[in-house]
């Protein structure tokens, strides 16, 4: 007995003296090329993004309850979202498998047999058969403890890889929300811009017809020709067939919206509305902001740390391993004896294993690993530079479209005036109706124009919110871990 507590105390102790040690590199975030500032002129200025944009409902910051009413649908029912959901669920539970394994593992197995030896059995040397059968009971009651003592820090690696995991999959739902909800809003304001298009051709219709009605009139009273009732007709005509192929433009956009919310696309309507709204200001912030703000670039992160675990665990493949075991219980021929103190056995143990010769397989392990390492900080490095190059083109055209806003502006002004001089020379016979033709055409133009140029500033206003996190904070990941609960260590 004294012999067996000193091996107990000896395999604890050595237990205790490797517990802390954990091979294989420690874990720092790659570094990547951050610029000073972004290129663009004033009036951007670089502050915080969350000064204009609320974390989560960023859409709001565009004032419009419509699409507030979609995103929330979206968010509710977008079938991507549940799939991203579900593997999240999926990455949590990968991550409580491997917490589980920091505690021992006790397991029985009750055993109870009755059979009938029979009297022609082969027998061994000193128990001959005799001819006789034999009918005997048996009965078993064990319990078995063992437990696989971390020596070199495999088991930790694996749970900081499968809890590394678990917080980029939180950062891929994250940013597979901001990509749904900006791709939603982006069609809603696609569409929008298509209404405002519809609505101009619908008043520019009108507008024809009765020009159409004015040139008919002075046709019949001669002082008008034919050739100026057919011009007027063509444009009639053509600016009528403009109209109708946008209505199968924003029957597409629709219908992408209705996917987007979870919902079947002959059911879905959204009644029309003029483009109406201005982007809101938003400020770009400071490129290094980006690092903390963009779930893909947190998502990057995060498997660059699975990546280093894993090539902790190939390391630890080198070193033996030690499982600490304990079986005990009862054993009894009669089921009445079976809880005696006679009855009861028991062992106590351990087991050390040493790979000696592996072929090469524990080296090409660790090469597997090391080089998925380095692609992931490549990955990393990517998605750094392609979060830099979207913030920058969405701030760059804010900016060229802002400027191109003005100057179409001073264009359909311009516009107006040359079709009212136009009708005006008309009238007084100094021009032919080809001019107020042409005048009427490039009215429309330059209108259509302005429409496309409101509706891309929206648009790239999205795409900048979205190029930006759309107000989402890396730090949130921090606290994304499993921790065990008893309820849970004690659950079968």
């Amino acid at each position: 007995m004294k012999s067996g507590r000193a091996t107990g105390f000896l395999l604890s102790g050595l237990a205790l003296f490797f517990a802390g040690c954990t091979v294989g590199p420690k874990y720092q975030r790659a570094s990547a090329p951050v610029p000073a500032h972004w290129d663009a002129p004033e009036p951007w200025r670089e502050s915080a993004p969350s000064d204009s944009l609320s974390k989560g409902a960023w859409w709001e910051v565009f004032h419009d309850e419509t699409l507030n009413a979609l995103e929330k649908d979206s968010l509710a029912a977008n079938q991507t979202l549940r799939i991203a959901a579900a593997h999240l669920e999926q990455a949590r539970a990968s991550a409580a498998i491997q917490v589980s394994t920091q505690f021992p593992q006790f397991a029985t197995s009750p055993f109870a047999e009755r059979q009938r030896l029979s009297g022609n059995r082969a027998t061994t040397i000193g128990s001959p058969a005799n001819g006789i059968p034999i009918t005997q009971s048996a009965y078993s009651l064990p319990f078995a403890v063992s437990y696989e003592v971390d020596l070199f820090g495999r088991r930790r690696r694996t749970i900081e890889a499968a809890q590394a995991s678990y917080q980029a999959t939180a950062a891929d739902l994250e940013n597979s929300r901001l990509i749904v909800a900006a791709e939603l809003a982006a069609d809603y304001f696609t569409l929008r811009q298509v209404d405002a298009q519809i609505a101009l051709l619908r008043r520019t219709v009108e507008t024809l017809s009765r020009g159409l009605d004015l040139v008919n009139s002075r046709h019949k009273g001669g002082i008008a020709s034919g050739l100026d009732v057919a011009q007027e007709e063509t444009l009639l005509n053509t600016t009528r067939t403009q109209s109708i192929l946008l209505r199968q433009q924003r029957k597409q956009l629709e219908d992408a919206i209705a996917i987007l919310v979870g919902k079947p696309a002959p059911d879905f309507h959204l009644d029309p509305k003029e483009l109406d709204a201005e982007p809101p200001a938003i400020n770009a912030g400071i490129p290094s902001d980006l690092l903390e703000r963009r779930p893909d670039i947190a998502e990057a992160e995060r498997q660059m740390a699975v990546a280093n675990a894993q090539v902790g665990i190939a390391r630890a493949a080198y070193f033996p391993s030690l499982t600490l075991y304990a079986n005990g219980g009862w054993q009894a021929a009669d089921i009445a004896k079976l809880l005696n103190v006679q009855s009861t056995v028991w062992a106590i143990g351990a087991n050390a294993a040493e790979t000696i010769f592996s072929g090469g397989q524990r080296r090409a392990q660790m090469q597997f690993a090391r080089a998925g390492y380095d692609a992931s900080v490549a990955g990393y490095r990517q998605t750094v530079l392609n979060a830099f190059g979207e913030v920058q083109d969405s701030v760059t055209g804010m900016v060229v479209l802002n400027e191109a806003q003005k100057s179409q502006q001073d264009a359909v002004d311009a516009a107006r005036r040359t079709l009212a001089i136009a009708e005006s020379r008309y009238t007084g016979g100094l021009v032919s109706y080809l001019d107020v033709v042409s005048a009427q055409q490039n009215l429309l133009n330059n209108e259509q124009q302005m429409a496309v140029i409101r509706g891309q500033k929206l648009v790239t206003s999205v795409l900048l919110v979205k190029s930006l996190g759309g107000g989402w904070d890396a730090s949130s990941l921090a606290a994304l871990q499993v921790k065990p609960k008893l309820k849970d260590v004690v659950a079968p």
